[in-house]
């Protein structure tokens, strides 16, 4: 794979990172442009894999999404990534949070269960 395809690639990840995130938020393309305070167009672009971003757009994104510009980069969640989970929780009472929990634990037999 060459230096090209690599980037697009990258570009390509990187794009349907934004649109699961954007997705889980609820938000249109449109919503999340004016938030960020970038183009529609930008955003289309951006989430077919059409266009790399500079910094400062990588930056306004991820505040926007609340995940780090690690995640949005790599998709490897780092500190803020966890952090912003922990911020969801707190809010919760006792037997919400009991809840989580166990789906919590729910969650992780199913996942190491598909590993077999």
């Amino acid at each position: 794979m060459d230096k090209t395809e690599k980037s697009s690639t990258l570009s390509k990840e990187i794009g349907l990172r934004i649109i699961n995130r954007r997705k889980q938020l609820k938000l249109t393309q449109e919503q999340l442009a004016e938030k960020a305070e970038l183009s529609h167009q930008f955003f289309s672009c951006v989430e077919l894999g059409k266009k790399n971003m500079r910094a400062e757009n990588i930056i306004k994104i991820s505040k926007v999404l609340g995940l780090s510009t690690d995640y949005i980069l790599t998709g490897k969640s780092n500190e803020i990534d966890l952090n912003n989970i922990v911020s969801l929780l707190k809010p919760l009472n006792e037997k919400q949070l009991k809840c989580i929990e166990e789906i919590i634990m729910q969650f992780i037999l199913a996942v190491n269960s598909n590993k077999d």
